[in-house]
């Protein structure tokens, strides 16, 4: 019998798939077509202290390779989540991430407090602007990174994962400032700053102008990253960014990730989740692997 399961900052999922932020709502919808309970973990769309209807449309634009989006974090706030989302979640054996986007430290603090111990885990979303800094993301700075990390951290009843924006000119750089602020563990990457123009109009396609490009296009970027930051840190890393298939997954937890979040893929499949966790089993099974956490971090560098 093959080893699925992982350790993520003391909470045990039954394999290494998590469904990324922002790709998977909070289960409602992909729920008629995949059983949660054969997820690892379902992290949820991003939560705000308020209701937040996000940025105009168009908001989403396809590109060679991926997507941009711009949805502007539009969820219907904590208290919606935590009445209606956290019950219906919690009839799934999986465990529930929160991923949280305050748009102050305060607002980061308050959410994490008022959490407590309804979810599993927390992941701290430091990509998001910073309103009292003039709209600068929290993660591009680390003494930003540090202080947002360890005042969330006194605040926060379960384990807290620092999600990594990979828009800055040293990832490890800001790695070291999380785990020095606290985190229990850290994800990667966000998505990367991008931008369409239609030619014929000569006006970006977002209303926004810019947005966060995803999807198979930022892989080398995202596995070059996990690897750098596995290897400056301590923590368990969640590495994300373009896994579309079971080899995709393994490339990542080659590179140093013990669990790996899924994200465009789901829009374009809904049953995106359990292929990867079957192809990854499969690979598995193939090498003679009986315990995924083996290949975690076992890349052979080349001399």
């Amino acid at each position: 019998m093959t080893n699925l399961s992982v350790n993520i900052a003391g909470v045990t999922l039954k394999n290494p798939i998590i469904t990324a932020s922002g790709t998977f709502g909070c289960g409602r919808e992909m729920g008629q077509y995949v059983d949660l309970s054969e997820i690892g973990a379902v992290c949820v769309k991003a939560i705000t202290l308020q209701p937040r209807i996000g940025n105009k449309t168009p908001r989403i634009a396809e590109t060679p390779n991926g997507m941009l989006n711009s949805v502007g974090l539009q969820n219907p706030g904590l208290e919606h989540f935590i009445k209606y989302e956290i019950p219906n979640l919690k009839k799934y054996d999986t465990k529930i991430i929160a991923n949280i986007s305050g748009s102050t430290i305060e607002e980061n603090c308050i959410i994490a407090e008022r959490l407590g111990d309804m979810v599993d885990l927390i992941e701290l979303n430091i990509s998001c602007p910073n309103v009292k800094e003039g709209g600068v993301a929290f993660g591009t700075n680390p003494d930003t990174v540090y202080e947002i990390t360890q005042q969330v951290k006194k605040h926060a009843k379960v384990p807290l994962i620092v999600k990594l924006s990979p828009n800055v000119t040293d990832i490890t750089v800001i790695a070291k400032a999380a785990e020095s602020g606290g985190a229990d563990a850290l994800s990667l990457i966000n998505t990367i700053l991008g931008m369409r123009i239609d030619i014929n109009t000569r006006k970006p396609i977002l209303a926004n102008n810019v947005g966060g490009l995803s999807g198979p296009a930022v892989k080398p970027v995202a596995v070059r990253m996990v690897y750098q930051v596995a290897n400056a840190v301590k923590l368990p890393i969640i590495g994300m960014g373009g896994i579309m298939n079971g080899d995709d997954a393994v490339e990542f937890m080659l590179a140093g990730a013990t669990a790996v979040a899924v994200g465009t893929a789901n829009l374009i499949q809904p049953t995106a989740c359990l292929d990867i966790k079957n192809e990854l089993l499969v690979y598995l099974n193939n090498n003679g692997i009986t315990d995924v956490n083996e290949i975690v971090g076992k890349v052979v560098l080349n001399k």
